[in-house]
């Protein structure tokens, strides 16, 4: 499995960006993906995936109402559309997948095997 995450960049707070992940390497659509970030100093966190039945997107509490999930399996590709930018939101967001297992918590880091090399998402006050 291989991830290509793009599309990050510097914007101004209250700005808006849209990240894409591109899977390639297996059958998508059985693999959940999801999206983390890193910020400077600090330990890598989670911020959006859909479960392992595809009925329920999470999102870190930090991003409800501002992020927005989605993915299309035809294009074997993620998104993460960000609005409302914040300063706190500036971090390396990297997207990750993992074999699809029911019963799974994939908001947590651990339960992914496969990781993209992430993309710079800076916003500036």
């Amino acid at each position: 499995v291989q991830l290509q995450a793009s599309g990050g960049g510097l914007v101004q707070a209250g700005e808006s960006l849209t990240l894409s992940c591109a899977f390639s390497g297996r059958t998508a659509s059985s693999y959940v993906m999801g999206w983390f970030r890193q910020a400077p100093g600090k330990e890598r966190e989670f911020v959006a995936s859909r479960n392992w039945s595809g009925l329920t997107t999470y999102y870190a509490d930090s991003v409800k109402g501002r992020f927005t999930y989605s993915r299309d399996n035809a294009k074997n590709t993620m998104y993460l559309q960000m609005n409302s930018l914040k300063p706190e939101d500036t971090a390396v967001y990297y997207c990750t997948a993992a074999l699809s297992r029911p019963y799974t918590d994939y908001t947590l880091r651990n339960k992914y095997n496969y990781w993209g090399q992430g993309t710079q998402v800076t916003v500036s006050s």
